[in-house]
């Protein structure tokens, strides 16, 4: 008999920078790839802290901490964009595989750099200005003649950083304080805009592309609530022409991983590219239930180079919904809610995120699908109602699970 020599199962180490959702939802990716994700998180209480054995306490702005979470890693990535360049870029010097490489990252870091850089690729923007005085404010506002936006160059998300000014004194107040704070500032025309789409792409090192059908987003106060997948209405040639534009933009700048390409659709029915983020991203949670391969699937094989998976829609119609945190915080268990939700709502798919309920903070969301589009109404009802009830412990319309006729009514629903 010819003796075998043994092969060792060794499956390859994507670590990732921050213990978020986003984090915690890539490691359930991995786990069907026989792959465990090794996180940095802040404290073990993070959510991806909870799931995954291979944690590194640390913060994102300690090079310490980032060394050790990629030693021995074949790659490693982000569930945030926060990282300094500088450290990153000591990292690659080391030797470490890192996707997106920071020259492709501060494109979603820096606002003012993002903005240059799509300009001088030709990609369509609103009419902006890098502001370094007041008088920068001054004569842009005289240029756009129109409504302004001002937006911290550096470490928004959800909203936060950016302001709409209520006139050029609000702006001017607006920019000042964050200039007095260090900030580099960005004030843009505020665009008369339809509605918020999204195109959300992944890329490979080999420079295999992928893109999954074009989403409408839905905000309130700066975050999102609904996520609509495919964009209701939106003509054919408008979706492929976004998801043309994000491949192209994630080739240019060298993006590895998944690209979400956000975008405004204008009342004259242009498209601009408002932000970029290079991650798994909240109007992509649709495709854990609605896609073929979901965000996160397909970011850890970009990332390692895998052959990239099918993005196809598998439903016509598919709803996501964030779960806030309410204010205040109900008496009622997130597990009770949960148990009352599926009792009325069996169809819901909800992926919670194990975070402290805080105001308005993300603590989980939900998906809906079906198979018909003219269902779109009533989906995006059934969703927003489900969000409402697991964030507050109240049923909007009152239902009540004790009560056989309101069972009737939410089967008739469905």
């Amino acid at each position: 008999m010819i003796a075998v020599p043994d092969t060792p199962n060794v499956a390859p180490t994507v670590a990732m920078v921050g213990g978020g959702q986003l984090a915690r939802m890539t490691h359930q990716a991995a786990i069907a790839l026989g792959q465990t994700l090794r996180v940095l998180a802040e404290s073990d209480a993070d959510p991806a802290a909870q799931v995954s054995p291979d944690v590194v306490i640390g913060t994102h702005t300690d090079l310490d901490a980032l060394r050790r979470v990629a030693e021995g890693a074949t790659v490693l990535t982000f569930d945030h964009e926060h990282v300094p360049s500088e450290l990153l870029d000591k990292l690659v010097a080391e030797g470490v595989n890192v996707a997106p490489p920071p020259q492709a990252l501060v494109h979603a870091q820096d606002k003012i750099v993002m903005r240059r850089r799509l300009e001088a690729l030709g990609a369509p923007v609103p009419r902006y200005a890098a502001i370094d005085s007041l008088s920068d404010v001054d004569a842009f506002a005289e240029a756009v003649d129109g409504p302004l936006v001002v937006k911290a160059g550096r470490g928004g998300y959800d909203g936060r950083g950016v302001q709409m000014a209520a006139d050029l004194a609000h702006a001017r107040q607006i920019a000042d304080d964050y200039l007095n704070s260090g900030v580099p500032v960005l004030v843009e025309e505020r665009v008369a805009m339809r509605r918020e789409l999204s195109a959300l792409v992944a890329r490979s090192p080999f420079g295999q592309g992928a893109a999954w059908p074009v989403v409408e987003t839905v905000q309130s106060d700066g975050i999102c609530v609904q996520v609509i997948a495919p964009a209701p209405d939106l003509p054919e040639e408008v979706g492929v022409a976004a998801q043309r534009l994000a491949l192209e933009l994630a080739a240019e700048l060298g993006v590895v991983g998944v690209l979400a390409v956000e975008l405004f659709e204008t009342v004259d029915g242009q498209l601009l590219v408002n932000e970029l983020a290079m991650r798994p991203h909240n109007s992509g949670h649709w495709t854990m239930d609605g896609s073929r391969t979901s965000q996160f699937e397909q970011h850890l094989r970009a990332v390692l180079d895998y052959p990239l998976g099918e993005t196809d829609a598998v439903a016509p119609l598919t709803v996501m919904a964030n779960v806030l945190g309410g204010a205040p915080t109900p008496a009622m268990t997130i597990d009770e809610r949960l148990h009352h939700l599926f009792a009325r709502m069996p169809d819901a798919r909800v992926h919670l995120y194990g975070k402290e309920e805080r105001p308005g903070r993300k603590v989980g969301h939900i998906n809906f699908i079906a198979d018909n589009p003219a269902e779109l109404a009533n989906l995006r009802e059934r969703a927003e109602r489900a969000a409402h009830w697991l964030s507050t412990g109240e049923w909007t319309d009152g239902w009540d699970p004790h009560d056989s006729a309101s069972d009737d009514a939410e089967r008739a629903a469905r």
